[in-house]
């Protein structure tokens, strides 16, 4: 009889993985493509009005879909004033004078920026912990807690775009950054840039990438809400402390540069999901090299 449970409890395992994980996958992929949507969406409200060349580098390429292209550059300076950033109606978009609303604007655009940028590559450390709970437990049948650790990861996100919107507000304040949400000088940039590539460096970026490369699942021999959900405050911490800082790359190429999110997002996923001893130092090597780059042409006056 106890060889029969243990074969039936080898049998049953795959089984009920397979069954939960595909749901929990279609819901991930679901949130990422509710992410891109929204930031799609908000591309599209500006494009109609605006020159995106002001949303950040390589953005112009937009402006072939602009259906004012052809208006002398005052009416379309005009149709701005009246259309964006200061019209409650231009979707996403906050005011120049920020209310609460605009508050709530701004945090939803970065909880869907971290949809669409570190959800994605948390699928192969969920998928880990699935696998792994499906081998010690039938509780992973429905997915459930698989679920509740993404749910724990977008917690850790959620708080990083508390701080980002505040960082936003206080730099939209002190004109730091322009209402197109693009930085206001080259200078700003840089040093952005530099910071980000600075931190590539560092041990604290080396543990935590080390960590997302090999997830070691503190709460793996404990089942039920609490533990899935604090299993995925430690991964994602672990991948905030990997991220931050290319993620805060995007206050140097604009907010709503959304050729620069695919560029990043993939460049995270990437970076988190290979193991090696060289991409993290290319990548501080090129923002370093970048943030030097704007500098010297600011001290030759080719850009400011």
């Amino acid at each position: 009889m106890q060889v029969t449970s243990v074969v039936e409890h080898q049998e049953t395992q795959p089984n009920a993985l397979a069954r939960g994980w595909p749901w929990v996958l279609a819901c991930l992929l679901g949130l990422t493509l509710a992410g891109w949507l929204y930031l799609s969406l908000m591309v599209a409200d500006m494009i109609s009005v605006m020159d995106m060349t002001e949303a950040g580098p390589g953005m112009g390429v937009f402006n072939a879909f602009n259906i004012y292209q052809g208006l002398p550059p005052e009416a379309r300076a005009a149709i701005a004033a009246l259309c964006l950033p200061t019209s409650v109606a231009t979707f996403g978009m906050p005011a120049e004078t920020w209310a609460a609303a605009d508050v709530a604007k701004v945090f939803v655009m970065w909880l869907m920026m971290a949809l669409a940028m570190m959800l994605p590559s948390a699928i192969p450390m969920l998928n880990a912990y699935a696998r792994r709970q499906g081998k010690q437990t039938s509780q992973a049948r429905n997915g459930t807690e698989t679920l509740l650790v993404a749910a724990g990861y977008l917690t850790v996100w959620s708080g990083y775009a508390v701080i980002a919107t505040g960082a936003q507000w206080l730099l939209t304040l002190t004109s730091a950054v322009t209402p197109m949400m693009a930085p206001a000088s080259m200078a700003f940039a840089a040093t952005i840039l530099m910071a980000a590539g600075a931190y590539q460096f560092t041990r604290a970026k080396k543990a935590c990438l080390v960590r997302c490369w090999y997830p070691r699942f503190a709460f793996a021999e404990r089942t039920g809400v609490v533990a899935a959900y604090k299993e995925g405050l430690v991964q994602g911490l672990a991948c905030l402390g990997c991220c931050w800082a290319i993620m805060t790359v995007m206050f140097a190429v604009g907010l709503m540069n959304v050729i620069w999110i695919v560029v990043l997002g993939v460049l995270m996923a990437v970076e988190k999901t290979l193991p090696n001893n060289w991409l993290h130092v290319l990548i501080g090597i090129i923002f370093l090299g970048w943030g030097l780059a704007l500098i010297a042409l600011m001290q030759a006056g080719l850009v400011h």
